[in-house]
């Protein structure tokens, strides 16, 4: 049976969060004599002079009519990395409990987990990319707070089984953190619909793929409200920036041109993986639910040297367990994608 309180650290539930002069006053206002800030303006101009909204509700009730959740069970956080850190650093105590990653995946979840001193215990997927229950089952213990899945995952650019995950939401007494960063390009069904079956679930996303948002660092939670009132509680109070905000409620209102640049990335993906499998040191280009594509090669570090030569920046994972051989390659302009094969069309011959 699920218990959030459970799983909440002793020291966050005691915990007396700080209230910005933002949080304490609700209603209108045209004097703001509370908050210490430079009354004159700035020299950029004569709204940045006051601190934004530390709940960003205009970017979440915006974010609410799309995804279909309510702003109350959002989260805002500078980039996904801060709400991994604000998971681990709310649900798992230091030199106590642990979490649980399934690599290869995103190095993020363990950089976390060791920055706040929690155990990080691997279990690797299977040959196919997916989760080896059998194994996760004998990995978790009593410690065991949280599970980071990544679907579709990161670099193997696969979705997770759908059945698997459920599998595991139903069996595990933690949250489960299931990172769609790549969700937009798959031919899967995000999780967050699910967030009424599922109490334990957290599911992640971002402005930094699909949206084309990577330089303002904003990262999207979805889970329960008890959940979501658990991390505001410890989250900074001004993390999402003025700037930011603006931006991207801009860019929310702008659907149908980031849904068109969704589409022409697929298409390059698509017939990038042709022209790729027709080179002769290519040995295999894994299938991608993703925007870029793990692509198997006889001399990773090769390609990569050679590519970077020619000014042609792609990722070497061949350290990575699993993807031996392999290279990352993200999915470029139609134009890039070009000059990427044309130069290994000359390493090839």
């Amino acid at each position: 049976m699920f218990n959030l309180d459970r799983l909440v650290r002793e020291n966050i539930k005691k915990l007396t969060p700080y209230s910005s002069a933002r949080d304490e006053f609700k209603g209108e206002a045209s004097v703001f004599l509370d908050a210490n800030e430079n009354s004159y303006g700035s020299p950029l101009t004569k709204w940045y002079n006051r601190y934004p909204d530390p709940l960003q509700w205009e970017v979440k009730k915006k974010i609410s009519t799309i995804k279909g959740v309510e702003a109350e069970s959002i989260l805002l956080g500078n980039g996904s990395d801060e709400c991994i850190d604000l998971l681990i650093r709310a649900f798992c105590e230091p030199a106590l409990d642990q979490v649980i990653i399934c690599p290869p995946t995103y190095g993020m979840y363990e950089v976390y987990a060791h920055i706040n001193n929690v155990a990080v215990k691997a279990v690797p997927l299977t040959p196919q990319f997916q989760i080896d229950l059998e194994a996760l089952e004998d990995a978790i213990t009593a410690n065991t707070k949280l599970i980071f899945l990544c679907s579709p995952n990161n670099p193997t650019a696969n979705s997770l089984a759908r059945e698997d995950v459920e599998l595991v939401l139903n069996n595990f007494d933690g949250l489960v953190v299931l990172d769609e960063a790549y969700i937009n390009f798959s031919r899967q069904r995000s999780f967050v619909p699910e967030l009424i079956e599922y109490p334990n679930l957290v599911v992640m996303q971002t402005f930094s793929k699909a949206w084309g948002l990577a330089a303002l660092r904003l990262g999207m939670t979805f889970a329960s409200k008890e959940i979501i009132q658990v991390l505001n509680k410890i989250k900074p109070p001004y993390n999402i920036n003025q700037v930011t905000q603006e931006l991207v409620l801009t860019a929310l209102n702008n659907l149908e041109e980031v849904n068109s640049m969704i589409v022409e990335i697929v298409k390059e993906r698509e017939q990038l993986a042709i022209d790729l499998k027709n080179l002769n040191f290519v040995l295999e280009v894994y299938p991608s639910d993703a925007n870029f594509l793990l692509v198997k090669v006889q001399d990773a570090r090769g390609v990569y040297n050679y590519l970077k030569e020619k000014g042609i920046v792609v990722r070497n994972r061949s350290n990575v367990i699993l993807c031996e051989g392999c290279i990352r390659i993200t999915i470029g302009t139609e134009a890039e994608n070009k000059v990427l094969m044309n130069a290994l069309k000359q390493y090839s011959t």
